[in-house]
């Protein structure tokens, strides 16, 4: 029997909590600290990662407690997926929102929380963190990569 995966079946408002969780790939790439040009809107990413990342397996240390340490932190839900402009163009949330399917690494499709990491596309190893950095330095850790295909 060929059951529809939730993702294809469900609208982002139609999920469990469990399902909605799960389609975060784990890549960490929404963790990463992003700059935005006030006059034109433009992020520009960071390698700057938070500081509740675990910069190898790309999740948070405190998830459940997560904005008692980083108030500005971000708890996604269906209605800012379709107003947040820079949710990386892998992400699940972005790409169930599209209509489109997800790719061939993701847990959901591989079975496998590492493949994110295999297929390059997470952050493992490529950050440092924000603990002790200034704001004003942030400009020295822009990268693209967050923000493109791998």
């Amino acid at each position: 029997m060929n059951a529809t995966p939730f993702w294809k079946a469900k609208t982002l408002d139609q999920m469990t909590t469990a399902e909605w969780e799960s389609l975060c790939d784990g890549c960490g790439r929404c963790c990463l600290n992003k700059l935005e040009d006030w006059d034109t809107g433009e992020i520009a990413w960071t390698n700057i990662a938070c500081t509740l990342l675990d910069g190898y397996s790309c999740r948070c240390t405190d998830y459940e407690n997560r904005q008692a340490t980083v108030p500005d932190c971000i708890s996604l839900t269906p209605a800012q997926v379709d107003t947040i402009t820079w949710l990386p163009p892998t992400c699940g949330y972005r790409l169930v929102r599209e209509g489109a399917d997800l790719y061939w690494w993701h847990p959901l499709v591989s079975g496998d929380p590492e493949t994110v990491h295999e297929a390059g596309v997470s952050v493992r190893n490529r950050t440092v963190s924000e603990d002790n950095m200034k704001v004003e330095d942030f400009e020295d850790y822009l990268v693209d990569w967050p923000g493109k295909q791998p």
